[in-house]
């Protein structure tokens, strides 16, 4: 499949891309290429083939969410260039 520059320029445009004109081109050349390949493998026949949702086989491993304190306040706000003894204080923004 063919894609010209100008539909390039369109999604460009969409994604709020500039581009050259140079730039078109390859992406044109390049995303054709892309669509050619996706058409040869369209042609191959997987009707007997079963779905892949993943190429790596591992578990999960799950685990009880428990609230932990690893911190003190005071270990965290040591850290602070300013506090007041139970919050951050930071710079007012208007």
């Amino acid at each position: 499949m063919k894609i010209s520059p100008d539909e390039v320029a369109k999604v460009a445009a969409l994604a709020r891309l500039r581009l050259t004109q140079a730039k078109l081109t390859v992406f044109a050349g390049q995303l054709g290429g892309i669509l050619s390949y996706m058409e040869t493998l369209n042609q191959v026949d997987t009707s007997q083939t079963e779905p892949l949702y993943t190429p790596v086989e591992h578990t999960s491993r799950m685990r009880e969410d428990a609230v932990k304190s690893e911190y003190s306040r005071e270990d965290i706000l040591s850290n602070a260039p300013e506090h007041n003894g139970a919050f951050f204080i930071v710079p007012k923004i208007i």
